[in-house]
């Protein structure tokens, strides 16, 4: 896969502390050029699998960071992963699935519910939020399909 951007590294590796088993890095970017949504499982040896699109709907950033989420759950809940931690820069998408932030969007709430009705397919799921710099890998997927 090329990638636009070839100084972009992924630096997921500074998130390890005590987890040692999947992970999913996923992200959503909109601006004039359209929406795209990315996300990457990493095995606990290390491999990764990225997936990407560009959806071709208009949507807010949130929206797509939820449409990011969604994809890389499905992908996860296809390759039957049982046990995942989840890692996104969106503080919001991560405080609202948590249950720590209400959401009282009615553009958003659908999008929650759905993300929670995926959880149930995990044995063990839990989402931690980090700073935008390491979730780069992430980001540029979803920016290369804009």
């Amino acid at each position: 896969m090329y990638f636009p951007d070839e100084e972009v590294s992924f630096v997921g590796e500074d998130i390890t502390e005590a987890y040692d088993g999947w992970r999913m890095f996923f992200d959503g970017a909109t601006n004039f050029k359209g929406v795209g949504i990315g996300a990457v499982l990493l095995s606990e040896i290390g491999q990764h699998y990225p997936v990407s699109v560009k959806l071709r709907f208009l949507c807010t950033n949130n929206m797509a960071e939820y449409e990011a989420c969604i994809m890389g759950l499905n992908l996860a809940i296809d390759m039957n992963i049982q046990e995942l931690l989840v890692i996104s820069d969106s503080d919001l998408l991560v405080h609202q699935v948590q249950g720590e932030w209400a959401t009282k969007n009615t553009k958003i709430l659908p999008y929650l519910y759905h993300v929670q009705k995926l959880m149930k397919r995990f044995t063990k799921i839990e989402f931690k939020h980090v700073p935008r710099i390491q979730n780069e890998f992430a980001d540029a997927l979803a920016i290369f399909h804009q």
